[in-house]
């Protein structure tokens, strides 16, 4: 191995320590009480050399953020193809949940601390979830085409009914809000289901999607670096 080579992978190593330490204490503390003095602390590195891989805390955050939604894009991005365009829907959903099980730390920083900085405000390097959106709302559009669900249904609208199904139990799983003999994939199968069954009766879905649809946080407070 070349120098150059073991100076990157040496590199990457360090960045990788930076990463998973931070990921470590935002979840315990809060992104909004975590300091870059306190992920050095954590790997026994000063302030200054962990400016050298990342200019602030906010950085940390977006390389965590692509890392989160990367994942989940692969993961639902590749539903069950059993040639029913609801079964392929319903396991992209599905497969959603699932990456808040497998993935509690990532999902923790993208959908639930609210004090963490706003992507959208760096969408440009979350294009990937744009498209991750347009599959969802075309596989709407197949089943609409296959009179899976009426032709009168706002595909864009049902996405979020769908994601709002499956996410409220993803969450009260993450918080432990459930007793301990009580089944959160149940409950998240159940309420996707009853979603489902909603829109495929016509159910009225009232809720507007806005022009620009963004799966990720929006709202930020103020925040320490």
């Amino acid at each position: 191995m070349g120098t150059k080579e073991r100076q990157e992978r040496e590199r990457e190593a360090v960045r990788r320590k930076i990463l998973d330490a931070a990921t470590e204490l935002f979840v315990a503390e809060g992104y909004h009480n975590v300091s870059i003095r306190k992920i050095a602390d954590r790997i026994e590195y000063s302030p200054a050399a962990l400016y050298s891989y990342f200019p602030g805390k906010d950085d940390i955050f977006f390389a965590l953020a692509e890392e989160g939604f990367r994942a989940l894009a692969a993961a639902v991005g590749s539903p069950r193809d059993s040639g029913d365009p609801l079964d392929s829907l319903r396991d992209g959903f599905w497969q959603y949940y699932l990456f808040s099980r497998r993935h509690p730390e990532y999902f923790h920083l993208m959908f639930v601390d609210r004090t963490v900085p706003r992507i959208s405000e760096h969408w440009e390097r979350f294009g990937f979830v744009q498209e991750m959106l347009r599959r969802a709302a075309d596989g709407f559009r197949q089943c609409i085409e296959a009179k899976l669900f009426p032709s009168s249904l706002d595909p864009d609208a049902a996405f979020h009914v769908l994601w709002a199904a499956v996410h409220g139990p993803a969450v009260i799983q993450l918080c432990n809000r459930l007793s301990p003999d009580e089944d959160p994939d149940a409950l998240a199968r159940d309420t996707l289901e009853a979603a489902i069954a909603g829109l495929r009766a016509g159910s009225a879905v009232t809720f507007r999607p806005s022009d620009v649809t963004c799966m990720v946080p929006s709202e930020g407070t103020e925040r320490r670096s």
